[in-house]
């Protein structure tokens, strides 16, 4: 598929309105594809958003429940954190599998890459799968108060056909489970 490779928008200038440890703000002045001149934002995370599915023999899996501060609202979603630009996205969805479930893996595969909301941030997610599933204890960080629940995938992927999960990366990622099932690539 041929698609345009010069960018449309010109920056005429640009300033930092916010920064801390997880993200910076930019607001760019700028020409749109139009010609015309108008602002653009953007939110620039320092992190990878990192998401984890483990799976055990029988397709189960372990959905973590927690109260999600922006959303004001309780959340059922597969372990995920964040790690740190430059470090192997690998380590940190090891440490956040052992951190939020206590669940250490033998086996694991990268199954998808996304961008979780393209129009305002550049935030990456990568997502894996782990199999070969041993308990160990949690670790979670102090400000974590999660809940973990071993729920049947299948179950799990009738609530995000309902609508009960909504997180993105959990949505992401139980679909290309699901795929990668019908398809026996699992």
């Amino acid at each position: 598929m041929q698609y345009p490779t010069e960018n449309p928008w010109k920056i005429t200038g640009e300033q930092n309105v916010y920064d801390n440890p997880w993200i910076n703000v930019t607001e760019y002045q700028v020409l749109n594809p139009s010609g015309n001149p108008g602002i653009y934002g953007k939110v620039h995370f320092k992190n990878v958003a990192i998401g984890v599915i483990p799976l055990d023999a029988d397709m189960n899996t372990y959905l973590v429940g927690q109260y999600r501060f922006v959303l004001n609202q309780y959340c059922w979603e597969i372990p995920e954190g964040g790690g740190p630009e430059g470090t192997d996205p690998l380590e940190s969805a090891k440490r956040e599998l052992l951190e939020e479930t206590g669940l250490k893996a033998s086996e694991w595969t990268e199954i998808l890459q996304m961008h979780l909301s393209n129009s305002v941030s550049d935030e990456l997610s990568i997502i894996y799968l782990a199999r070969g599933l041993e308990q160990h204890e949690a670790e979670p960080e102090d400000t974590e108060q999660l809940l973990v629940n071993k729920v049947p995938f299948d179950e799990v992927y009738r609530m995000v056909n309902v609508g009960e999960i909504t997180d993105s990366v959990t949505v992401g990622a139980v679909l290309k489970i699901k795929l990668m099932q019908l398809e026996n690539r699992l």
